[in-house]
C-alpha cells in the first residue's frame, strides 16, 4: 500500500510535538507537508488548519495533521472544509474507530493534553487502520448531504430510517 501525502500544520501549543512527529513519520518513509507554524512564537491556529483542511479537501494531501494546545480549536475550523472529516483524538480506540467508521482523513491533536508516545501511538494506530465502508457508507452518505446543504441555505433535514 502507498504511503499518504501528509500535511501537518500546528500552532504554538503544538510546535514541540509536530517537529518529533514530522521527524518520526519521514524516519517511517512518508513524504510530509510541513505549513507550520516553525518556532513556539504565538500564532493564530485558523491559518495553519485551513492551509491543512484545504490540502486535504482538494486531495493535494492524502492525510491531515493538525496539533494546538488542546486540538479543539483546530477540528472546529477544520470541519468547516466541505470533504473534510477532522476528528479530535486523545487515543489510540479513538483513532482506529474514526478510521474505520467515519473515514477521517485528518486527524487533530492536542500539544499540551497528549504525551509525545501516546501521540505517536495515536498517529501510527490512525495511519495504519482502513475504512471498513458497509454499512458506514451510509453514514458519510449523509454527512455529504448536511455539507451540501450549507450551500443551498437551507437547513438539512434527514429522511429514511434512522437505522
Amino acid at each position: 500500500m502507498e504511503k499518504p501525502v501528509i500535511w501537518i500544520g500546528n500552532d504554538h501549543g503544538g510546535f514541540e510535538l509536530k517537529t518529533k512527529l514530522v521527524a518520526r513519520l519521514r524516519d517511517q518513509g512518508y513524504e510530509v507537508v510541513d505549513v507550520g507554524s516553525h518556532s513556539g512564537e504565538i500564532v493564530r491556529y485558523p491559518y495553519y488548519a485551513a492551509k491543512v483542511a484545504r490540502a486535504v479537501q482538494t486531495g493535494q494531501a492524502g492525510r491531515g495533521i493538525l496539533i494546538c494546545s488542546t486540538g479543539i480549536g483546530m477540528s472546529i475550523i477544520a470541519n468547516r472544509y466541505r470533504g473534510v472529516r477532522a476528528s479530535l483524538c486523545t487515543s489510540t480506540y479513538m483513532a482506529k474507530m474514526t478510521r474505520a467508521h467515519n473515514d477521517s482523513n485528518l486527524l487533530c491533536l492536542g500539544g499540551r493534553i497528549t504525551g509525545d508516545l501516546e501521540a505517536f501511538d495515536i498517529v501510527d494506530t490512525w495511519l495504519a487502520t482502513p475504512y471498513e465502508g458497509g454499512r458506514h457508507d451510509i453514514s458519510l452518505g449523509l454527512i455529504a448531504e448536511a455539507e451540501q446543504s450549507l450551500t443551498t441555505g437551507q437547513p438539512w433535514v434527514p429522511e429514511g430510517p434512522e437505522r
